[in-house]
């Protein structure tokens, strides 16, 4: 059954009533996107010349009365701010004052849309009594009232209610000389300009007739013009709705559409058009676990049902626009006319990196004071793919500054031509203004880009995308830095940041082509007015339909629904109108929606979705879309995600565990963390990801920067002698400056991977100064718990080791590994004996570790660091074996060293089995020898029989972090 959509109703209402001569006629819409399809139905139902009609939004009927222009939103913020400041005499920066004057002229904005008297809504909380001379309030909107403003009434009121008494008493004021000021420069914000409009009797109106077509939620300032134009017989009004919700009043969908019709009759009468909604349909239900999944599910649902015949009958909706990129690339082959109507993301398009790498590498990435770049950002905008547009040299510099590991390049070493000029220009020394610099900068760029690119990149099928992202983006600097200029943005560069963020996640790139032909692709604010007979609804959970509703606001909620403000209240109804709406007249309706809970998401369908299940008649089937290349339709019955699957040992595999040669205890504590892991990193040698960044400092290089700095500290001291006398570290903790040298050295070698042997100190960021001073700190810690064990001797430090061990009569393997620390010292207890020492500057284990067949459990590897056991008692045992460094076959005790936490004299680093008084020191590992290589033997028995395949950990909060979850786990 095929539904005649409302605006062909409209049309023929229209030729009937006023014939062809509608050149005096405009016909208002609440957005632009009806106005095409209106058109063409008109065209089409007369075979006669038409006079067409002006087609104009509710918004440039206001704005087309007024002389004055609605500014910006930076330069609205802007212009607050002064009057803030001014006003409260607070001194109130911009960069802290720009979030919530944001929210300050929305409330204002609010106020004059809704025709509210701001001296009334910003009265004295204090004040109780001036409700008495607000007599267009009703007695339930005044009781609202004084419940809220007793809560101000109290004499011991707390400072922060003393503050927004403060502050709200000077909000009407702020408002009026705001309001002022704006008159006085020609601009306003829209709903100072609408009010302008309302409350001016003078405006004469253009037209004879003004037709509003499809609205919901009216603004005071709307119902007014929609009432004076009414009343000089100059409007006409059609309603879209269906009898389903219009007649139900638990169903917020209908609110305004009950209320409007008694106001503005709507000019449509026969009931038939309205009674759509209980129709026969057929309404699909469809759960995902991820948004991917819908996007791709675009393809399988366009494929069937003649949807992609039926053009622009088909439509998909996107209650998440962030999904359109995704979609598109979905779109199959089939699809010859596609009309997108929501924009594609700016903050999606590569000028977007491109710019946030610009800024990083002029800011983060150049060293103040100097003409030094940090690598890590030079690198990062080098290979942006539209860096090749500015020099051809990218992968010449590339490849110089990895060769060369240059941490620091300069300005000279990397401008080589006129591009890398341009790139690496500098901006701190052409005025005292870096904001209107760095945009200039940006500016410059860009325009260098587009004047490359106007060869490269022509009669490329991506040439409209690219010049039109860059042309806003070009737009959108442009505009910033005319602020800047003009001294009405003067922020701090993180506040600028933001700004440009802000502004380029709200910027769309729109797309050119036939509106009126082919598949529709649109947000949900697009829909209004039309009508479609297939629906793809994708993202339908709640927190995007309705769209995230907040009440961000100063004015209270009790104060807002006193004086009739917009509220959450509102926005929910506009948007059950607009899900309503779009359904009611469709036949064929599919909703996804995320059931994953993960990344803040709720994994719940939209309230509307249940509602819609509750309460129609329609049979609504459940489905769930499984993650699996190999499905064809969505299943009827839910179905969990593909479980993870273990890999066998073949003869592949097989061949792969022969071929490895060595192994570490670090491998063998993966695998008996995860043996699918192991598997991943060890033979499938897929690596996890490694820090590349000389910048930031994770645990790891961390850690590696400490030891290479504790070697350096004992190899000064042992260079004489390995015997370590107290007084050869006093002496060191004494001169501070040779500790820092040494880390100085170990930094260079570690992270900025530079072996030379200049003695000059590294150029530190922020934050590698502050890990610099804990890894001293650390140093002076591992010094003076070694104070107190002095005098000893040190045996070996970062010693490597490379021990074969047979696991059957033909088959060995290598255990390698490197030892920390080797020392010989007397005991207090246990006498002379050999410490094996691993330096750890993570936390101590809380738990207790047992015995020896504990260490090899997987389940406790991580709670109590078992694997820190095994790899220390695994070197103890080498070490006591050793003739190299045990030749008197003397006690070897195993040694783990929390240099955070091994302070106050008694605290012995040598390892423990048991708990309270069953705890007991490990002084020998010769008495435990026996059975840790048996368990040892075991395992790698284990990984090495071909009859037990690589499994998952069972314990599933592992693989939270795991590195690998997306390749076993979908």
């Amino acid at each position: 059954m095929n539904y005649t959509s409302f605006l062909e109703h409209v049309a023929a209402d229209i030729l009937a009533k006023h014939g062809k001569n509608l050149s005096r006629t405009a016909v208002v819409f609440p957005n632009k996107r009806a106005a095409l399809f209106m058109n063409e139905h008109l065209a089409r139902l007369t075979d006669h010349p038409l006079w067409s009609p002006a087609y104009i939004t509710i918004s440039d009927l206001f704005r087309q009365h007024s002389s004055r222009q609605v500014a910006d939103p930076i330069q609205l913020v802007c212009i607050l701010h002064g009057i803030f400041t001014s006003t409260t005499g607070i001194n109130e920066a911009f960069d802290h004052f720009y979030g919530w004057g944001q929210m300050l002229l929305a409330d204002f904005d609010d106020i004059d849309k809704n025709m509210a008297d701001a001296r009334q809504v910003f009265a004295n909380l204090r004040d109780l009594h001036e409700l008495d001379t607000v007599s267009y309030l009703s007695d339930e909107q005044k009781k609202l009232l004084q419940r809220f403003f007793k809560n101000f009434s109290s004499n011991t009121e707390s400072e922060l209610k003393e503050r927004f008494l403060q502050l709200w008493s000077r909000f009407y004021e702020i408002y009026r000389s705001y309001n002022e000021t704006l008159n006085e420069k020609g601009i306003a914000y829209e709903g100072a300009l609408y009010r302008e409009i309302v409350e001016n009797e003078q405006i004469e109106f253009e037209y004879d007739r003004y037709i509003f077509v499809g609205f919901n939620l009216l603004q005071q300032v709307e119902q007014r013009l929609f009432t004076r134009l009414r009343k000089a017989e100059k409007a006409l009004f059609y309603w879209d709705y269906d009898n389903y919700y219009k007649d139900n009043l638990n169903n917020e969908a209908g609110h305004y559409i009950r209320e409007y019709l008694h106001l503005f009759p709507n000019e449509l009468h026969d009931e038939k058009l309205f009674d759509c909604f209980n129709k026969p349909k057929t309404i699909s239900y469809i759960s995902a676990q991820t948004e991917n999944a819908q996007a791709h599910f675009v393809t399988q649902w366009l494929r069937q049902e003649g949807r992609i015949e039926a053009g622009r009958k088909t439509a998909i909706v996107l209650c998440d626009e962030s999904l359109l990129p995704t979609v598109i690339h979905c779109l199959p082959s089939e699809v010859e006319k596609v009309n997108i109507t929501t924009g594609y993301p700016l903050s999606q398009s590569p000028f977007s990196t491109l710019v946030n790498h610009l800024v990083d590498l002029q800011t983060l990435g150049h060293i103040d004071q100097t003409n030094k770049y940090r690598q890590r950002y030079v690198l990062r905008t080098l290979r942006h793919p539209y860096a090749a547009l500015i020099t051809p040299s990218c992968s010449k510099i590339i490849h110089r500054l990895n060769e060369e590991h240059t941490p620091y390049p300069t300005r000279q070493e990397l401008s080589i031509d006129e591009g890398t000029a341009l790139l690496f220009k500098d901006i701190q020394q052409e005025g005292d203004d870096f904001n209107a610099n760095l945009l200039g900068y940006l500016l410059d760029i860009l325009k260098y880009i587009g004047t490359n690119a106007q060869d490269s990149l022509s009669g490329g099928t991506e040439l409209p995308l690219f010049q039109e992202s860059l042309f806003r983006m070009y737009t959108l600097l442009n505009r910033l830095r005319e602020l800047v200029c003009q001294g009405e943005l003067q922020v701090q560069l993180i506040t600028l940041q933001r700004l440009i963020r802000q502004l380029v996640a709200t910027t769309s790139i729109p797309f050119h082509g036939e509106p009126a032909e082919g598949l529709q692709v649109m947000g949900l604010l697009e829909t209004r007015n039309l009508d479609f007979d297939h629906l793809l609804i994708l993202s339908c959970n709640e927190g995007n339909m309705p769209k995230g509703v907040n009440d961000t606001s100063f004015i209270p909620y009790a104060i807002r629904k006193a004086y009739q403000l917009t509220t959450i209240d509102n926005k929910v109804a506009v948007y059950a109108y607009y899900f309503n709406r779009l359904m009611q007249r469709a036949q064929d309706i599919t909703l996804l929606y995320n059931n994953a809970t993960e990344e803040g998401r709720t994994g719940q369908m939209s309230r509307f979705m249940l509602q819609l299940l509750v309460e129609s008649s329609h049979h609504i089937t459940l489905h769930h879309l499984v993650s699996s290349s190999t499905q064809d339709d969505p299943s009827s019955t839910p179905q969990s995600a593909s479980p993870c699957i273990p890999i066998p040992k073949d003869n592949n595999v097989m061949g792969l565990l022969m071929n490895l040669k060595a192994i570490s205890p670090t491998a063998l504590n993966r695998y008996l963390r995860c043996p699918l892991q192991f598997y991943y990193n060890h033979l499938a040698d897929i690596k996890e990801p490694q820090q590349s960044d000389e910048d930031q400092i994770d645990n790891r290089a961390f850690g590696n920067i400490f030891h290479r700095a504790a070697e350096l500290i004992y190899r000064r001291i042992t260079v004489q002698s390995p015997f370590v006398r107290k007084s050869d570290i006093q002496d060191l903790i004494k001169n501070k400056h040779i500790i820092e040298q040494i880390v100085d050295q170990s930094f260079r070698e570690e992270l900025f991977k530079s072996h030379s042997e200049s003695s000059s100190k590294p150029q530190y960021n922020g934050l590698q100064i502050i890990n610099r001073e804990v890894i001293i700190s650390y140093l002076e810690q591992m010094l003076k718990i070694d104070e107190q064990l002095a005098p000893f001797s040190i045996i070996g430090l970062e010693h490597k080791v490379n021990i074969p061990l047979s696991i059957s009569t033909n088959l060995s393997i290598t255990i390698t590994g490197i030892i920390d620390r080797i020392d010989r010292i007397t005991h207090l207890e246990a006498g002379e004996m050999i410490r094996v020492v691993d330096y750890k500057t993570g936390r101590i284990a809380t738990q207790a570790i047992m015995g020896v067949e504990e260490i090899f459990n997987g389940k406790n590897i991580s709670q109590k660091h078992a694997d820190y056991y095994l790899q220390t008692l695994l070197y103890a045992g080498i070490v006591r074996e050793s003739q190299q460094f045990n030749p008197e076959q003397l006690p070897v005790a195993p040694a783990l060293l929390f240099i955070q936490h091994a302070v106050g004299e008694g605290n012995d680093p040598i390892l423990t089995f048991g708990s309270g008084r069953d705890k007991k020191f490990i002084t020998d590992i010769q008495q435990y020898q026996k059975d840790f290589q048996s368990y040892l033997s075991t395992l790698l028995q284990e990984i090495y029989d071909p009859n037990i395949p690589f499994t998952p950990t069972s314990d599933t909060q592992r693989c939270t972090n795991c590195p690998y979850r997306k390749l076993c786990r979908i």
